[in-house]
């Protein structure tokens, strides 16, 4: 973990490698390449910022508008340090500023923290009522390849890839890894964490280092590749979303960003290169499934709005209005209901399956030795489209993972249940036709519903003796699964999602009953294609 002088010196390290591979270049280009790289950065962020204000926004434009006097102006400065001037600009904003002390506080009061947000109460009560506040370890469940991480963890160097549904993702597994007793993860997170002042602190002081998403400069993708590189070949173990952002549909992720997934294989190599002692990398999906999610209407009205070519409006997101956060989570608490965690059988960077001990194992169990995957006549060799494929494999392991480590609740099977029912009744209605169409005024007998979950129970049990999916414990019993998913979907949000009058059910909500359908989605389900489209 960075901390003390070793900020300045990854940092160092990441403009002067940076610099080097665009001197590299500027010599193989005739001169030209150093001019073209500013060039494209003053044009990517310039755009990002029209139309943009704050802070933040301004000394950025002032920033490039002197780096463009100095790019043309009289005397202009050599490139390579306009190019060395850039990415250090880059690197101090994503850098994090680990505090051991902060740490070893916010360890301590993280659960207790947490606990009062499950519990609804505000800060003053905390301390009159702490100790009559239910364990947080009570709803959120750790499972799967526990000890197998804790062993690779002291043998090499972990990247954690977990699934992203919720900004709560990035506590809850600050909160799992420090239960699991590892030691503090650095980690990549996005920038609107670092604008919310309930979470900014302790981002900036935990170990996380910013990803700004809204910046398409490839300089500035580099520098942040370069930066997470660093630290794996220094020790230092590191989480990040393989998908980038949340999940806007509700579905598991469908496709990776290869980006920053590949920084693993990089890292092993330099590692192998210095003659590290501890070389290895080891890639360890994590998939959290959520009975309810904080930002579920904000998601899903964005996906919407993207696929449907502007025919929803974006509403503001739910992870930034700490009432929305005590609704939630004292909804969870209320309910008892639980957020499984799975921690996923660990791969090295070429997708190959690693055991406890590290060792990595082939497609039929034999070991294998990594370093062979990089190497020709007996040397490491650069490949780029080599290196590419290899990460694609990993990426495809990683995918199917999410999908059998995803746990079947209540809420998904219940919305899964009758969204279908309902979308069977008018097969040639376009998703977005089919939403309209759905409210209260379009009921289904609940025998019908009945019968339809009985089926998808059936269905999701064979799947998951295959290994294929997970089953919690209250999706077992059909009727368990429709009290289940009526209590939860009743807990949090303003209308709720499903309910039954009678004899019937109706849909309250036709976006968030999608959304939550989608959990199940591209399993082929009762015969289901998918509705959720290719973007997560």
């Amino acid at each position: 973990m960075l901390h003390g002088g070793e900020e300045s010196a990854v940092g160092d390290e990441v403009v002067g490698r940076i610099v080097a591979r665009v001197l590299q270049r500027e010599a193989g280009d005739r001169g030209h390449a150093i001019h073209e790289i500013i060039g494209e950065t003053l044009f990517h962020e310039r755009s990002r910022l029209e139309g943009t204000t704050g802070p933040r926004a301004d000394a950025d434009d002032a920033f490039y508008k002197r780096v463009a006097r100095s790019l043309a102006g009289p005397g202009a400065a050599p490139g390579a340090a306009l190019v060395r001037e850039v990415v250090r600009h880059y690197t101090v904003e994503i850098r994090g500023h680990f505090d051991p002390r902060v740490y070893a506080v916010a360890t301590r009061v993280l659960p207790a923290g947490l606990n009062a947000l499950l519990n609804g109460l505000s800060p003053l009560h905390v301390l009159t009522r702490a100790r009559d506040l239910p364990s947080i370890e009570e709803n959120v469940v750790l499972d799967g390849e526990i000890e197998t991480l804790r062993s690779l963890a002291n043998v090499g160097t972990v990247i954690l890839a977990p699934t992203h549904s919720s900004n709560l993702d990035s506590l809850l597994l600050g909160f799992a890894i420090f239960r699991m007793g590892l030691p503090p993860f650095s980690y990549g997170a996005g920038l609107n964490l670092f604008t919310n002042p309930l979470t900014s602190f302790f981002m900036n002081h935990l170990g996380a280092y910013t990803v700004d998403r809204s910046k398409t400069d490839p300089l500035y993708r580099s520098t942040l590749k370069e930066f997470a590189t660093a630290l794996l070949e220094r020790g230092h173990h590191n989480l990040f979303f393989p998908g980038g952002t949340r999940s806007r549909s509700g579905a598991v992720e469908t496709h990776l960003k290869k980006g920053l997934l590949g920084t693993g294989l990089t890292a092993f190599k330099n590692n192998l290169r210095s003659k590290k002692p501890r070389p290895r990398i080891f890639i360890v999906p994590a998939t959290a499934t959520y009975p309810l999610v904080l930002e579920a209407k904000s998601l899903i009205v964005d996906f919407l709005e993207r696929t449907g070519k502007g025919r929803y409006v974006r509403s503001e997101d739910e992870f930034n209005i700490v009432r929305r956060w005590v609704e939630f989570l004292s909804g969870l608490l209320r309910l008892r209901l639980r957020i499984p965690l799975v921690i996923g059988k660990p791969f090295d960077p070429f997708g190959n399956d690693v055991d406890a001990s590290g060792a990595s194992h082939d497609a039929r169990g034999r070991p294998v030795d990594p370093a062979r995957y990089l190497m020709a006549d007996g040397a490491l060799v650069d490949d780029q489209a080599r290196d590419a494929e290899y990460t694609s494999e990993l990426a495809a392991r990683l995918l199917k993972a999410y999908r059998a480590d995803n746990v079947a609740l209540a809420p998904a099977v219940l919305a899964f249940a009758i969204f279908e029912l309902l979308r069977r009744e008018s097969p040639r209605l376009d998703l977005y036709r089919l939403l309209r169409r759905v409210g209260p005024e379009a009921p289904l007998p609940a025998a019908a519903v009945g019968e339809e979950v009985s089926a998808l129970v059936a269905e999701i049990r064979a799947m998951a003796r295959d290994g294929r999916i997970r089953i919690g414990d209250e999706s077992i019993d059909p009727n368990v699964v429709v009290r289940r998913g009526l209590e939860t979907f009743r807990t949090y949000h303003a209308v709720p999602v499903i309910d039954r009058q009678g004899d019937h059910f109706r849909i309250r909500d036709a976006n968030l009953a999608f959304y939550y359908r989608n959990r199940l989605d591209g399993y082929g389900l009762r015969g289901s294609t998918p509705l959720a489209g290719a973007d997560p």
